[in-house]
């Protein structure tokens, strides 16, 4: 099991086109990927779960990654967060 913390840093926060494409890098792992904010858990493979969180900027978020490829899929994930949000 692996884990990271990330602050979002988008001025609007997780919105629609970012979520879109965190679920297409989740997707690219055989390992479950989950976020935790605001006391609530996500599934990253799961667009409407992720936007139901509602994360805006300055939210701090935990990923955790499951599973066989968890180690390069923690990796990837927390570049995309970095890269992206």
């Amino acid at each position: 099991m692996k884990s990271f913390n990330y602050v979002i840093t988008d001025e609007v926060g997780i919105h629609a086109r970012p979520a879109g494409t965190l679920v297409k890098e989740a997707k690219n792992y055989k390992s479950k990927a989950t976020i935790s904010a605001n006391g609530k858990n996500a599934d990253l493979t799961r667009l409407m779960s992720i936007m139901s969180l509602g994360v805006k900027q300055g939210t701090e978020v935990t990923i955790l990654v499951e599973g066989e490829d968890e180690e390069e899929a923690a990796e990837k994930l927390e570049a995309f967060f970095k890269e992206n949000l």
